[in-house]
């Protein structure tokens, strides 16, 4: 169930497309629309962000380099725990 609002203004011929859409796509309200349209766009931003994509000859050439790495050098550890100290590592 929804707890908070989002208040817009959007121009006459926007909402009169939107709400044809809706309507179009079966759906009971042009909040319904709305709503599903944010969750979608968000989930593919978020994880367009939040995720990397490789081609197989790319990656095969990344884990390689990690696997002829040597040990981490002290600026390295340091920035890890930099990283750590601000709540983005594990």
């Amino acid at each position: 169930m929804a707890t908070t609002r989002i208040d817009m203004r959007v121009d006459e011929a926007i909402k009169l497309a939107a709400e044809k859409a809706a309507a179009l796509e079966g759906m009971k309200s042009l909040t319904e629309y709305v709503v599903r349209l944010i969750e979608r766009d968000a989930k593919r931003v978020i994880k367009e962000h939040e995720a990397i994509t490789l081609e197989s000859d790319v990656f095969d050439r990344f884990m390689s380099a990690c696997d002829a790495a040597e040990a981490p050098n002290q600026k390295l550890r340091e920035a890890r725990e930099f990283v750590r100290g601000q709540g983005k590592g594990s």
